[in-house]
């Protein structure tokens, strides 16, 4: 939750921190929204809401079986949606696990044609206790769903499931209630019940505030009806990486008492006129000590700097604080085009703090220094009409309805069945300004691209290429390439995929538990109770030599885990019952993935569970 030292430095929570249930409940479901996302970083969500949580994603992602384990448990109670065309793609291969994340993640577009922003997490907690009501959380950040490491902000809001509907949810309610609308390819089953839950449940949720906020309330921009912007006031502080010369005119004008303050970053003040930011009393940036932690290395694939937004306005005795996705750009707050999404927050001035207190050198303002206008070279015109025809054509990629087919083919050298794939443009794309369209499987890495320009212009299909089952994706890492300028774009999409066969899933299955150790510790996984990390990330840990029956650090024997699994009603031996059958499914690997040891044993507990359901059904 924000409070009076919500945006002092020193004052800081890790993404994951806030998908925690609270102590003595646990996940239930989820929808989640972004602008942009990395893979990596998703699929290790799954693991922190329903497993464990950890320091950092780099120690969730170094555990295969949590990530399988996680992706399975989350299937069909979480779903991501993100803008089109702004999933994030690299040349090396992506693990084959990301292909998990096709049940999960929802590409969208912003219907009045501006880019899809908001930065939202509604979440449901059940309690491990009967008799303890369901838990709602609701998060509005600036952070999107990847590794970047800018300065960032989060209003965090827990609250309980009331009877009657609370007219302060209805925009988020709204917003969720309309999220699967806007999908470019269709949404994974299930997906707008998930949705439409939720949304009722937020409707009617009390949020619980602490300390100093008497009030909140929401605002949704990009979905019709006049967009949210910031009102009259006395004094307005703004942070803001992104603004324009009109929006930044029009915050100017909104104080009476004195001028207000901006904080933003060095690139984009740099294309402001210096009679508009004559309008504000400082005009700031963020030091370059403050990028990093002290003497921490810079990561070059993680984006540093400022990212966060916020709206602090005082009105009479009052302080609002408004947090969320928007810039102060004109898509954002003028014409309403990009959907975004905002939290305000209010309570006394003499206890949420003014504007100079939050902001000021006693506030996130000692992080900053002075705006010198030129320390930064403008921006090349040349350059920025070559990435404006970059992303021109990457909306026409996503939202031109471009199809994946895939067709058995000939068996590969070791005598493995391998699949064809080929991209189907529905009709002729004109992709104006592009000198080159490379696109590859994502689990596939770069050495497999091919160029698809000159069919995709045509309106003829492309070969992709042949492939093994396992990495089979509907997931396409595109490279844009301009005509004529030295730019280019990185990115991915998901398509349609047409003939993806069945045993894909049992497939990556296979690839994951591919020895007896991996079989048994994951297990343990299934059977580890919910409610239960350290046995959820014990399980998952390497095996440690101890035998296959034996738990990884732990001398208790996997019989007595299912033994105790039976008498707790056999939900987590069901779970066991479904795995076996996907990794029975053929896909012309002639090994059994399953121990031998273990099918005697497991014959036992199957008799036993058909005749515990057979006693149930009397």
């Amino acid at each position: 939750m924000l409070n009076r030292r919500s945006l002092d430095p020193e004052q800081r929570t890790l993404y994951g921190a806030n998908l925690q249930p609270p102590a003595g409940y646990v996940f239930d479901a989820a929808v989640a929204t972004t602008f942009s996302l990395d893979f990596e970083t998703a699929l290790a969500v799954p693991v922190s809401l329903a497993l464990f949580a950890a320091e950092n994603r780099d120690d969730i992602l170094s555990h295969p079986l949590a990530l399988l384990e996680g992706a399975e448990r989350i299937a069909g109670r979480l779903v991501v949606f993100t803008d089109a065309g702004h999933i994030q793609a690299s040349a090396r291969p992506h693990s084959r696990l990301c292909s998990l994340l096709e049940r999960i993640i929802v590409e969208v577009a912003a219907p009045q044609g501006g880019a899809f922003h908001p930065k939202m997490w509604a979440l449901r907690f059940t309690p491990l206790q009967p008799e303890d009501p369901a838990r709602l959380r609701l998060l509005i950040l600036s952070r999107n769903l990847t590794r970047d490491r800018s300065w960032d902000i989060a209003a965090t809001l827990d609250g309980v499931i009331t009877r009657q509907p609370k007219a302060v949810n209805r925009p988020v309610a709204d917003f969720l209630r309309q999220l699967p609308d806007l999908a470019t390819v269709g949404v994974p089953d299930g997906t707008k019940t998930l949705v439409d839950d939720l949304a009722e449940d937020m409707r009617r949720a009390e949020w619980s505030l602490s300390e100093p906020f008497q009030s909140v309330s929401f605002a949704v921009n990009g979905l019709g009806g006049k967009p949210w912007r910031p009102e009259p006031c006395v004094r307005l502080g703004v942070v803001s990486p992104f603004c324009d010369d009109q929006t930044l005119s029009m915050l100017a004008g909104l104080a009476s008492a004195e001028k207000p303050i901006f904080i933003g970053r060095s690139d984009e003040l740099a294309q402001v006129p210096g009679t508009t930011l004559d309008g504000f009393a400082r005009v700031a940036v963020l030091d370059e000590m403050a990028a990093t932690e002290d003497g921490e290395e810079e990561d070059a694939a993680a984006l540093q700097g400022l990212h966060a937004k916020a709206f602090i306005a005082e009105r009479g005795w009052d302080t609002a604080i408004t947090v969320g996705s928007g810039n102060a750009t004109r898509p954002a707050l003028l014409t309403g085009s990009n959907v975004e999404i905002f939290t305000t927050l209010t309570g006394k001035r003499s206890r949420v703090g003014s504007v100079e207190e939050i902001l000021g050198d006693k506030g996130f303002g000692r992080l900053t220094r002075p705006f010198v206008r030129d320390e930064t070279g403008a921006a090349d015109a040349a350059q920025r009409a070559a990435e404006a025809r970059l992303d021109q054509a990457r909306r026409e990629i996503c939202r031109s309805g471009l199809t994946l087919r895939c067709e058995r083919g000939e068996h590969a050298a070791d005598g493995a069945p391998v699949w064809r794939v080929w991209l189907i443009p529905s009709k002729p794309l004109p992709l104006t300004g592009l000198g080159a369209l490379r696109v590859w499987p994502i689990t596939r890495g770069e050495g497999h691209a091919r160029d698809v320009l000159e069919p995709l212009r045509q309106g003829q299909p492309a070969d992709l290429g042949a492939m093994p089952l396992v990495d089979l994706t509907r997931f396409l890492a595109c490279h844009l390439t301009d005509e004529t300028e030295d730019v280019s774009i990185l990115f991915s999409t998901g398509l349609k995929m047409e003939g993806l066969p069945a045993e894909r899933h049992a497939a990556i299955l296979r690839w994951v538990i591919d020895s007896k150790d991996a079989f048994f510790r994951y297990l343990r996984l299934l059977l580890s109770e919910l409610g239960d990390p350290f046995a959820a990330a014990l399980a998952a840990q390497d095996g440690s030599g101890q035998g296959v029956w034996r738990a990884a650090s732990d001398d208790a024997p996997i019989l007595e885990e299912m033994v105790r699994a039976f008498c707790r009603g056999g939900d987590q031996l069901r779970a066991i019952e479904r795995l076996i059958a996907r990794l029975e499914t053929g896909d012309g690997d002639d090994t059994d993935p399953i121990p031998a040891e273990f099918r005697a044993l497991w014959n036992t507990f199957r008799i036993a569970l058909a005749t515990q359901d057979a006693a149930h059904a009397e």
